[in-house]
């Protein structure tokens, strides 16, 4: 009654694999202008956030010090 299982580590590779391949296919319809208008206002409310939050992490990143 035993079945084989999979590590976790195989897991998050195989689902990582299934969100790439969603991803590269949602690139594809976005640029070729067939996602839906709120989807793509949705996508771009996230890439502003993101973009705020790396400005606010870069400005708050301690500068090198010259050795």
């Amino acid at each position: 009654m035993s079945s084989d299982v999979i590590t976790r580590e195989q897991a998050f590779k195989e689902a990582r694999l299934v969100l790439d391949i969603a991803r590269e296919r949602r690139d594809r319809d976005r640029a070729a202008g067939r996602l839906d208008p709120a989807a793509e206002l949705i996508l771009r409310r996230i890439e502003r956030r993101q973009a705020a939050e790396r400005a606010a992490q870069t400005a708050a990143a301690p500068l090198p010090s010259a050795a």
